[in-house]
């Protein structure tokens, strides 16, 4: 395992962010993106730009900081570190955690997600290493991803019979899909149709039409996000916002009516972001969140309905490794564990109906 060595990006550094993230030897992830960080700035976190050293290579990740009262400060690198193997995890998050120590706010442990799958192996030697398994948070942590690096028509025949047939029925329906442009108007009514989709969903955590609009326009501005409707009778019936970032599209948030006439509909949004992200260089699509593979056909999960749309496009489900915990302070990250993290997103969620991550 290479030594690797962290320090704070230069300002060079954090005005290139989004063309070195990509450039990472994962390719990147949009939620260690420049958009991302504002977004997250705006819910208290405050983004700590590292790049990340080794002989091999350099590697920029985001550290989000949220001071917990009391107890000091939690660093999070979400969908990160972003490393050629995950042999190089333990001592790149050694790095950081050198670094942590070294700045004021009492850093007591570093949250990561590295986006490697989920396998004996790497459990044994994220543990082995000292890091602590916790509860995954992402919504992607498990997820279906399609390959776009073949050709229009065999991308269509890799689908699923139950996928490949909806389009294909959609399209000699005369079902209409199109990109839209961003905008008050285009915020609005994809917000009514996310309000529509998460109706009678337990486990749905709506978020205020402020968030979604932040969001939406942080990544149009940067150029990354894209939106894209279906109309029944004249009106939006379907909804799709996607991010590219680097050569990775993301199907962020979707929503619909719960009562349609036009079969496929669904499918054929998808398939007009998946053909409009592959255009633009994307080489994979992420449906952005299913049940965990031994759990796609329970019918008792909450993502049941999703999985089951999703894997309709690709059959394979992703299990990453999800969240870890390298800690920082031992004694005080015992009283974050045991108590101090439960609490803190109690009162986070009284004070803004909010998730606290």
């Amino acid at each position: 395992m290479a030594p690797f060595t962290a320090r704070a990006a230069t300002a060079d550094e954090v005005g290139r962010w989004d063309e070195l993230v990509p450039a990472n030897p994962l390719g990147g992830n949009v939620l260690q993106s420049g958009p991302f960080s504002r977004v997250k700035q705006r819910q208290g976190w405050t983004p700590i730009h590292l790049a990340v050293e080794s002989a091999e290579y350099t590697s920029y990740v985001i550290a989000y900081q949220r001071t917990i009262p009391a107890l000091g400060a939690l660093w999070y690198l979400i969908k990160g570190p972003d490393t050629a193997t995950p042999e190089d995890v333990p001592p790149f998050v050694e790095a950081v955690v050198a670094y942590a120590r070294r700045r004021p706010g009492r850093v007591f442990a570093v949250k990561i997600e590295p986006d490697f799958p989920d396998t004996e192996d790497l459990r044994a030697l994220f543990t082995g290493a000292g890091l602590v398994k916790t509860f995954n948070i992402q919504a992607n942590d498990s997820t279906a991803i399609l390959d776009l690096t073949p050709d229009e028509g065999q991308l269509l025949r890799n689908l699923s019979s139950r996928g490949r047939n909806a389009v294909r029925r959609a399209l000699r329906d005369g079902v209409q899909a199109q990109r839209v442009e961003p905008g008050e108007e285009t915020y609005r009514t994809m917000y009514a149709l996310i309000g529509q989709a998460q109706q009678g969903r337990l486990s749905a955590v709506p978020r205020p039409y402020e968030y979604y609009r932040g969001f939406w326009q942080e990544f149009v501005d940067a150029g990354m996000g894209r939106f894209y409707f279906v109309y029944e009778d004249g009106k939006p019936s379907v909804g799709a916002f996607v991010i590219l970032y680097g050569q990775k599209a993301t199907y962020k948030d979707g929503g619909s009516l719960p009562k349609r006439n036009q079969y496929g509909d669904s499918h054929l949004v998808q398939w007009e972001a998946i053909l409009d992200m592959k255009r633009l260089g994307a080489r994979e699509y992420d449906f952005c969140g299913t049940p965990p593979a031994d759990r796609l056909k329970d019918k008792e999960h909450p993502q049941y309905g999703l999985g089951m749309f999703k894997t309709s496009f690709t059959r394979t489900v992703t299990d990453f490794a999800g969240c870890y915990d390298a800690v920082v302070r031992p004694r005080t990250y015992r009283v974050w564990h045991a108590l101090g993290e439960r609490v803190a997103r109690q009162i986070h969620w009284r004070r803004h109906r909010q998730p606290f991550y």
